[in-house]
């Protein structure tokens, strides 16, 4: 078994698992995604999990990223500080015999602490694909999403924002929770949202107005989860973008969330150009494990 042979690269995060079946020319040719996140793994239990995946992709060398490294994990991967690049992750790298590696988090701890786990390969791998340029600001929209400042084709720094989690526990565990089972989408209600989180004139208080104004017939059912993603992805671009003037926004990950950050960042006045985040972790991984080889 050689990683020159082909290899399979695994984004495992909290909720879900991808894997990406490359071949000895660099190019993914299989792959899946599943609920198989590190949440529904118990402990003890991830060496099945592994023999899982390459029962579906074949028996190849594999590169895991993201929360299988954490301590909740396989095997806890330490973080590598900012700034970091594919040299550093590839330095910080654990091996678990000669055919699996995990790549390690990044870690953020100045005037703030903050860290990520699986967004730095898209990074990296964005930057070496030429799909961002070496210094710019990433949003990368998520369960947890992040902003990214980009400077010499390195990680500089970054901030979490937990819009994600926040809107999950709002639809499934919040008095709001009826309103919030449709689809949220671009439009008027998401863009009144979006308008009101920039304002930054309190957050709690309007979620709770949203509630108030279905009740005394202001807001019908279908724009509740709109407007209430446009209050939350509002304050997250206004934390973002910070005391910043006038720039230009990647925005990097999946297109459902990527398209509702940009049109909240076009509210905001800021550009935003659209990359796509899964193409970017298959540079990425492919980029670490050449210097493996």
């Amino acid at each position: 078994m050689s990683w020159a042979d082909g290899f399979i690269a695994v984004d495992w995060g909290t909720t879900n698992r991808r894997a990406y079946l490359m071949d000895s020319g660099g190019k993914c040719s299989a792959e899946f995604d599943d609920g198989r996140g590190i949440l529904s793994i118990a402990r003890g239990e991830f060496e099945p999990a592994i023999d899982e995946i390459r029962e579906r992709l074949g028996n190849r060398p594999l590169l895991l990223a993201g929360m299988v490294g954490s301590n909740r994990g396989w095997v806890e991967a330490p973080y590598v500080p900012c700034p970091a690049g594919v040299e550093e992750l590839a330095r910080g790298l654990v091996r678990i015999g000669d055919h699996v590696v995990i790549v390690p988090g990044v870690s953020l701890s100045n005037h703030r602490c903050d860290v990520m786990r699986g967004e730095e390969v898209q990074l990296v791998g964005a930057v070496a694909s030429g799909e961002i340029p070496a210094d710019c600001l990433v949003c990368h929209p998520g369960t947890h999403n992040k902003w990214v400042e980009v400077s010499g084709g390195r990680i500089a720094t970054f901030r979490t924002v937990m819009t994600g989690e926040l809107f999950s526990m709002l639809k499934h565990r919040s008095i709001l929770s009826d309103l919030l089972a449709g689809r949220a989408k671009d439009g008027d209600s998401f863009r009144e949202g979006v308008r009101k989180g920039l304002s930054g004139d309190g957050l709690t208080a309007e979620l709770f107005e949203t509630r108030a104004r279905f009740l005394l017939g202001r807001l019908g059912r279908a724009d509740g989860a709109s407007l209430v993603s446009g209050l939350l992805i509002g304050e997250d671009v206004r934390i973002g973008l910070g005391t910043r003037g006038a720039l230009r926004v990647i925005v990097m990950g999946r297109p459902q969330l990527t398209a509702l950050y940009s049109a909240a960042l076009k509210v905001a006045g800021v550009e935003s150009e659209q990359k796509d985040g899964e193409g970017a972790f298959i540079a990425g991984a492919r980029n670490i494990v050449e210097r493996l080889q």
